[in-house]
């Protein structure tokens, strides 16, 4: 059993999230998955606070209007979102990059798939992970 139950995927490309809600359904259609394409307007559902909250956000870090980094450093200075973890999703991790990222609070880093069972099988572990949030 998953022990992210709640997951939101923020990212632009519609692609990006077929493949990612396909694979989370396989992996256990139990996790309810939801989407935004919009930075700014999932910034502004997570901070509205009138629902429930995710268990657990994968943020693609290349966006129009706010970016990954920025989106991540407003959650992680939030009181209210600030223990959700955060996994951030990109075609390309530099060193910096993961430096960088693990220094604002992100719990993992997922490579876009090139192959759906390695991705597949990647999204399982992160998603069965306990956290210890």
């Amino acid at each position: 059993m998953p022990y992210f139950t709640n997951v939101l995927l923020i990212d632009d490309d519609h692609d990006d999230h077929e493949f990612f809600v396909e694979a989370v359904r396989d992996i256990d259609s139990s996790i309810q998955c939801s989407s935004m394409f919009d930075s700014e307007e999932a910034l502004k559902f997570l901070k509205e606070g009138n629902h429930q909250l995710p268990d657990m956000i994968v943020l693609d870090t290349n966006m129009p209007k706010l970016n990954g980094r920025q989106i991540l450093a407003e959650i992680k200075n939030d009181p209210n979102l600030k223990n959700i973890p955060v996994v951030v999703y990109s075609s390309f991790f530099s060193d910096r990059d993961n430096d960088e990222f693990s220094k604002m609070g992100v719990t993992h880093y997922l490579a876009k798939p090139s192959k759906f069972g390695d991705f597949k099988m990647l999204l399982k572990e992160i998603l069965t992970k306990n956290n210890d949030r």
